[in-house]
């Protein structure tokens, strides 16, 4: 009685015939074997050349303003009453011509921005250290309207960690705990 196809019969080791174990793959009894390709392997598909796009250059007056609306943080320096600088790290999105800023309501900067609204940006990291040069501009309050278009922005800009962060305010404040900071950079 023979052995149906792909199974071994006892004492078959799998070999074809006059060769050593270690020179043919085993065959296994639970797979087929794949079919062998015969002849050349076909070419490979040719790639569709790249679309001509137009290149899209920031005008002069855009640059910092696109560089400072991509960072992750913005490092916000607005001044006391005497004067002393006090700088902050923020998130920021961009809103056309300018940059928003979402903060609570009652914040000291939010105080200071209100006595004093020139302020100076500038890149940073999550910890306030300066990454580039800080630039003058003039920061103003937001109405609610405005300040909910940032927090829309910053949930898309920064994902899951900005959505959370805003729930948590919303919990914490209200809808009314916080405030959207326009700051439109000075020439």
């Amino acid at each position: 009685m023979r052995a149906a196809p792909g199974t071994l019969e006892p004492g078959d080791t799998g070999c074809p015939a006059g060769t050593d174990r270690a020179e043919a793959p085993p065959v296994r009894p639970d797979r087929t074997a794949a079919p062998e390709r015969t002849g050349p392997r076909p070419a490979p598909r040719p790639r569709c050349p790249p679309r001509p796009r137009a290149p899209r250059l920031p005008a002069m007056d855009d640059a910092p303003l696109d560089r400072l609306g991509a960072g992750t943080y913005l490092l916000l320096t607005s001044h006391r009453r005497n004067g002393t600088p006090v700088a902050t790290p923020v998130w920021v999105v961009r809103d056309g011509d300018a940059l928003g800023v979402w903060t609570a309501a009652d914040s000291w900067k939010v105080r200071r921005i209100r006595h004093r609204s020139d302020v100076l940006v500038g890149p940073c990291d999550l910890r306030g250290n300066p990454t580039g040069d800080q630039i003058p501009a003039t920061a103003e309050i937001c109405d609610p309207a405005t300040g909910v278009r940032y927090r829309r922005l910053i949930a898309r800009k920064y994902g899951l960690v900005g959505r959370l962060t805003l729930l948590g305010s919303r919990l914490r404040r209200g809808v009314d705990g916080t405030v959207g900071i326009r700051i439109t950079l000075t020439p």
